[in-house]
This record gives C-alpha cells, structure tokens and sequence, in this order.
C-alpha cells in the first residue's frame, strides 16, 4: 500500500513542480554551467547502494562532497573512507548562489522524485546515508534501518535532532517499528507544515 502512495506522491510531485525544476535547471547552468544533477551513492533497502539524484548546490571546481564510498570492507577501510567523508557546513564557501537557496528551501531534493519512481527510495523513510557513514553506527542498528526503502522526507526531518545520531535513531526507530499508512501521511503532512520554516544550509 505505501508503495501505491508512493507512485501517486511522486506522480503528483512531478506534476506540480516539472515548471520549478526547469527554471531551477536553468538557474544552474547560467550561473556555474553543467552539470545540473548531482550523483551520489547511498546505501538504501537491505544495504543495497544505489545513486541518489540531487540538483547541484555547489561550485564545479570542488566536489560536492567525497563519494563517501569505500574501497575494502575491513573496519579500517571503512574509518579512512567515513574520515575523507565531508559533510556540508553551515557557510560553506563550496555553496553557489543559487544553491543556497535551493538548499534552503530544500528544492535540491526534488530530483529524487526520479529515485521513488525508480523504486530506490520511497516519499517518508529514513535518510540515506553513504556507505562510509555505516561506521556512525551501531551495527545492528545500521541493519535495521534498511529494512525499508530510504526517504525523501522521514521520521528525523521533522524531529528534533539536535542531539545527534542518538536522536536521530531514536525518531527512526519509532517509524521502523511503527511504519503504517498512517504514519506515513502524518509525517508527510509534518514535512509540508515545516518545510516552510525550518533553515538549511
């Protein structure tokens, strides 16, 4: 049933903002040329990777981020892999103009509509997270929460995690252990009331 919700969100989503997507696309190679999609790998249901599809928010001249993909799989290839790893941060010189704004009103996140359609992730789940970040977790937990497909929004988007990785498991813990329709179109309705509030970076 949520997977029926899913295509339909997405279907509903793309029809909505095909317009604000194209001037978004636009708005990208005027100012810092090709490319306009970021790609990514991302870990998503039963540990599989899979690419995660974003609109580039930062400058050409240095990557968006390290892959945060790992070469080996002993527990030190993971830690040099997660250490390479660079999240983004608030004032970030690497963020353009335009992506500023697409960050802050989280518009860079609309090409992962492709990624539903796809069948890689769903509209309400948990973040995706790299490969190298498997080693912030707990590897029972890591595990766990692949249980279902990653999310565009979820359970730790609308939250409070300002307590960290603790935090953030405890709020997806309690949509792993709780996930119905219901609670999928509650959170769904959260995203809309906050995406208009809440700052990014």
């Amino acid at each position: 049933m949520i997977r029926l919700f899913d295509i339909l969100f997405a279907l509903l989503m793309l029809a909505a903002a095909g317009l604000p997507m194209l001037l978004i696309a636009v708005a990208i190679v005027l100012h810092d040329g090709f490319p306009v999609i970021f790609r990514q790998t991302r870990v998503g249901r039963g540990g599989d990777p899979f690419t995660i599809f974003k609109f580039r928010s930062m400058r050409k001249s240095g990557p968006e981020s390290s892959s945060g993909e790992i070469v080996g799989q002993s527990l030190a290839d993971k830690q040099k892999a997660r250490a390479a790893f660079q999240t983004t941060q608030v004032g970030d010189e690497r963020i353009t103009p335009v992506g500023r704004v697409i960050r802050k009103t989280h518009l860079d996140e609309l090409p992962q509509i492709f990624n539903v359609l796809r069948g890689d992730m769903s509209v309400v789940g948990v973040r995706p997270d790299t490969p190298a970040q498997e080693v912030d977790y707990d590897p029972a937990y890591w595990q766990t929460r692949h249980i279902y497909r990653p999310g565009i929004t979820g359970p730790a988007q609308v939250g409070h995690t300002s307590g960290g990785i603790p935090q953030r498991c405890f709020h997806e813990l309690t949509w792993l252990e709780g996930r119905s329709v219901k609670l999928y179109l509650l959170l769904l309705l959260r995203t809309v009331v906050k995406v208009g509030r809440r700052n990014s970076f």
